[in-house]
């Protein structure tokens, strides 16, 4: 295939995972919703019967609408509209159904894998689909073991029961009339209700007479009736009994056998009238409560050899409930006791009583008749019926009116009451499925739990073993996973709409952003949280967001060396650009240290800019300058005249 076969534009066609009587399943992908999907093609010579095309569409419409957990989900239905679909312009009905990953009931007995009680548990989960579909006004007509799937779930090792093709036997006609076409519509000969296998109308009870086969199946290791060609085994199905499954399974209990007796009742009529009835026989039959006998035919039982007296042939037919018969002594040894001889006035007298009189003792013991008229007796003997009667009467009314006194002043009987099943750890729709299973209405309620899977059961209330009236209302518990969450530190350099989907996800609430500079992380990304990673928050928190704005909050550079300030920029601010300047400073302290920067500490500055620094240097020496030299000249010092007193 070097295209894959699109239906309608949307399903795109796979492998295929099964042929059957009247269509093939692929295996299939929904386009516009991406998920996997089981899609199923009517046979090309069906459809091209108008009119079955017709019932096809109404039937594969009223099976979408049923939704139980142990049905097999249709999504969508439609027509396959290719050029030439058929070589002949017909329209190919399908329909997309839910795809089921497990193995088939067909597949497990076969592997021998079933025991006693995953043959009551998958049985009861049959029925719970048939309950439902029956219902909704939809009889299968073709429960099999093949129909049947079993899903793989680590948290329900028995698994969860899926019943498949709801409602595409009855888009067939009816008036099929030899055994090959029937055959075909109806499904496999094995598990065909007597009624299916004459030709009549089918209903409800059919289907359970098929899930009566299912269940002996699973239990005898083989069909109730097998044969050389499927008109022997339909032969079989409308005039013999079958053998009890214990006759091939020895850990059959008899209460299981009484069950499968009533359920395989040639009649439907004598058969479980509804799915509810079987389920409620089937778990009772479990806790070793046996049906009494039905009056219709019995199951057969293997040849017992004959012995003088037990009175059994090649076969003899039995009742499923137990009966316990006396042994009667025979003749030769068969005790009678010794009878003492009558002296003659007694013999006398007892043949007078018989004739009408009445028996008495003389004075000295002796026999003696009194009034042997028969009139006499006559009138004794009516009196006595009367006051028999009377007293008869009298007790009959007393009774009555006992009785009726306990009717009128006797509360309503005490429902019956079984024990909660154990649901911990199932999945939701599986702990519903028990529940219902179990005839309890259960009332979801959801909690934290720090151990228990969110989605998964925690337990009900009350606990389970628990005893509670049939019909009840149990609470069952739902985890909504941890009451605590750590706050991820994998949050940092996300954008904004990826942060508050995995804190959603984590039970928490995305609260206020702001924008924060940071030197490496890009502009719109998220830089931290607030609480910060790595706390320990509530379920339902807020945390606020941290987001990049871009920038770089320039650093502190005065009064470093250049390889200082170089330094610094690399650990603060890695993505900044540097250009270092050397001016002349006069002040000696400052020499080889930072004096000026561009960007002035504190300040923000958009990541990889260019910030200048500069450093200040030692002004240069000043070049000498050569200075002209006086010539001295010389001086006459004049001699001061001293002058006297006396000259």
């Amino acid at each position: 295939m070097n295209n894959p076969r699109v239906l309608n534009g949307r399903y795109e066609l796979g492998e295929v995972l099964g042929r059957g009587g009247m269509a093939d399943v692929h295996m299939g992908r929904d386009i516009r919703l991406g998920r996997t999907v089981a899609i199923k093609l009517l046979r090309g010579d069906l459809a091209r019967d108008p009119q079955l095309q017709v019932r096809f569409r109404r039937e594969a419409q009223a099976v979408a609408g049923l939704n139980h957990p142990s049905i097999v989900a249709v999504y969508d239905t439609g027509e396959h509209a290719n050029e030439e679909p058929l070589r002949d312009g017909t329209r190919q009905p399908f329909i997309v159904m839910e795809y089921v990953s497990g193995r088939t009931l067909r597949d497990l007995i076969r592997a021998k894998e079933i025991t006693i009680d995953h043959a009551i548990d998958y049985t009861l989960g049959v029925l719970s689909a048939l309950e439902y579909s029956h219902r909704a006004g939809i009889v299968h007509r073709d429960i099999k073991p093949a129909n049947v799937m079993v899903t793989q779930d680590e948290h329900n090792r028995l698994g969860t029961v899926k019943v498949m093709d709801f409602g595409i036997a009855r888009t067939i006609s009816d008036s099929a009339s030899t055994m090959t076409q029937t055959q075909a519509v109806i499904g496999t000969a094995q598990y065909l209700s007597p009624e299916q296998a004459r030709g009549e109308t089918v209903d409800e009870r059919s289907d359970l007479y098929s899930a009566a086969c299912l269940l002996y199946e699973m239990l005898a290791g083989r069909p109730p009736f097998i044969g050389d060609s499927p008109v022997s085994v339909a032969y079989q199905h409308v005039r013999e009994p079958p053998l009890p499954p214990s006759v091939f399974n020895a850990e059959v209990p008899p209460a299981l056998d009484s069950v499968l007796l009533r359920a395989l009742q040639k009649n439907r009529t004598d058969r479980f009238q509804n799915a509810a009835a079987f389920r409620r026989a089937l778990r009772a039959a479990r806790s070793g409560v046996e049906l009494a006998s039905p009056t219709g035919p019995t199951m057969a039982v293997p040849a017992a050899p004959r012995t003088p007296g037990n009175g059994y042939g090649a076969t003899a037919l039995v009742s499923a409930a137990p009966a316990r018969v006396a042994e009667a002594p025979t003749e030769s040894t068969m005790a009678v006791p010794a009878v003492p001889a009558i002296e003659e006035p007694a013999t006398r007298a007892m043949a007078k009583v018989l004739a009408g009189g009445t028996l008495a003792s003389d004075d000295d013991g002796g026999p003696r008749v009194i009034d042997e008229s028969p009139e006499r007796a006559g009138k004794v003997r009516r009196r006595a019926w009367i006051a028999t009667l009377l007293v008869l009467l009298a007790l009959a009314l007393a009774g009555a009116g006992l009785l009726g006194f306990n009717l009128l002043t006797a509360g309503p009987p005490a429902p019956k009451q079984i024990a909660i099943p154990w649901v911990a750890n199932l999945l939701e729709s599986d702990a519903i499925l028990k529940l219902n299973n179990s005839e309890f209405k259960p009332d979801i309620e959801r909690n934290y739990d720090d151990k228990v899977p969110k989605g998964l059961a925690i337990g009900t209330k009350p606990a389970a073993g628990s005893l509670a009236d049939i019909g009840s209302a149990v609470t069952l518990v739902i985890s909504k996973g941890p009451s605590t969450v750590q706050i991820p530190s994998a949050l940092e350099n996300r954008t904004e709409s990826d942060a508050r989907g995995v804190l959603a996800g984590l039970g928490l609430l995305p609260g206020d952003t702001s924008d924060v500079n940071h030197p490496t992380i890009e502009k719109g990304r998220v830089v931290t949280t607030d609480p910060a990673p790595g706390q320990v928050v509530g379920v339902g928190s807020k945390v606020n967001l941290k987001i990049s704005s871009g920038k770089v909050t320039m650093p502190t550079l005065y009064n470093l060396t250049q390889e200082q300030a170089q330094a610094e920029l690399t650990n603060s601010a890695p993505n900044l650009k540097v250009v270092f300047e050397e001016v002349e400073n006069t002040v000696s302290s400052t020499w080889g240290m930072v004096t000026k920067q561009s960007a002035e500490p504190g300040t923000s500055v958009d990541q990889g800019s260019t910030i200048t620094v500069q450093i200040a240097k030692e002004p240069a020496a000043p070049t000498p300058t050569a200075t002209p030299t006086a010539t001295p000249t010389a001086t006459a010092t004049a001699t001061p005249t001293r002058r006297g007193g006396n000259g």
